[in-house]
């Protein structure tokens, strides 16, 4: 059956995702051939899918890594495996595309990417088990596409949309990491006549410390209580992570502003650079929809297992989410491209 393609569109997208509406509309309609045994594949909220092989599921996941340069096999193998942890399942196995520019590529360069996918699939304990190298015209910058594959038994799958009103929000780390890191790597240049170069360095060492897996996390909330949505915010930041997971389930949430845990060097690094944390690239911190009566054990769990936690809010039912600061209340803002992809555009 032929797709009924949408109505084009006159305007140029500019950097970064899809605007939502027009991402809802393209996903309408299934994509090629329906098949019975995928037990929910691409939509709004959700960033990996779900596949039926029996006594276990195969959670399967795609992102790229386009902003970043530094590290990037790092990147790629922790921002992957972070969508698949957050549907309850262990990552497994990674295939790697490396599009490499023309011109600018060297031995030494594609050796540092391999090694950093050895070093971050060991450390979360995932194979490479395939993947393609090339170098391509017209690039400016390497990018990593990856594939990962993990699995789950269906009891303990955590679905993307399964949040339900009445349940505690709980946010680890803080907001936000993987940002806070690519800025200090990434925009360097533009922040040593502004910030210190102390914070500078402890900004660029996020990305380790406290780092952008959220697999950990993800196995310690699970392990203490009974959780019903989790969610890696990446593009689109904190803000657009928590939209999402609610928008998926049909529900809303009222946040309480004075909770949100933002880095003192995540402050000085957006305040130099007139960006909202809010909105910043955030792997590194997870988004928990747990039952109100497991939500202290699974705090407490979490700090005793050296990862900072905090509940940021309530689920409700009622759409759209709120944001409670002291007697003020204001909806939480929405961005319709990562923040850092509009500091790109001024690089």
């Amino acid at each position: 059956m032929m797709m009924t393609p949408p109505q084009h569109k006159t305007s140029i997208y500019p950097l970064g995702k899809l605007p939502e509406a027009d991402l809802v509309e393209l996903l309408r309609h299934p994509l090629g051939k329906p098949d019975p045994r995928v037990i929910f594949g691409p939509g709004l909220g959700r960033d990996a899918a779900a596949i039926d092989f029996g006594d276990r599921y195969l959670i399967a996941k795609s992102d790229p890594i386009t902003f970043a340069t530094d590290e990037i096999g790092w990147y790629v193998m922790n921002v992957n495996a972070n969508d698949v942890a957050c549907l309850g399942a262990r990552p497994r196995w990674f295939i790697a595309t490396l599009l490499l520019p023309e011109g600018k590529t060297d031995h030494a360069l594609v050796e540092r990417i391999f090694a950093q996918l050895h070093t971050a699939g060991y450390e979360i304990g995932v194979s490479v088990v395939g993947g393609h190298t090339e170098i391509t015209h017209g690039l400016e910058r390497p990018i990593v596409v990856g594939a990962m594959f993990g699995e789950v038994s269906p009891e303990r799958l955590v679905r993307s949309d399964g949040a339900r009103p009445g349940d505690v929000l709980i946010l680890t780390k803080g907001i936000c990491v993987e940002g806070t890191a690519l800025l200090a790597r990434e925009a360097a240049d533009r922040l040593r006549a502004k910030v210190a170069p102390a914070v500078l360095e402890r900004a660029a060492q996020f990305l380790h410390n406290p780092g952008i897996s959220v697999v950990r996390d993800a196995a310690v909330v699970i392990a203490h209580g009974e959780v019903h949505a989790m969610h890696d915010p990446t593009e689109g930041g904190v803000a657009t992570g928590i939209h999402e997971l609610t928008a998926a389930a049909g529900v809303g949430a009222v946040l309480d502003a004075a909770t949100f845990p933002i880095y003192p060097e995540t402050r000085l690094l957006c305040e130099a650079l007139g960006l909202n944390p809010l909105g910043l690239i955030a792997s590194g911190s997870l988004l928990a929809a747990v039952a109100t009566f497991d939500a202290p054990s699974i705090v407490k769990a979490l700090r005793a297992a050296g990862i900072p936690a905090v509940v940021i809010g309530v689920i409700r039912e009622e759409p759209g989410v709120i944001v409670r600061d002291g007697p003020a209340e204001y909806p939480l803002p929405t961005f319709t491209r990562d923040e850092i992809a509009r500091l790109f555009e001024g690089l």
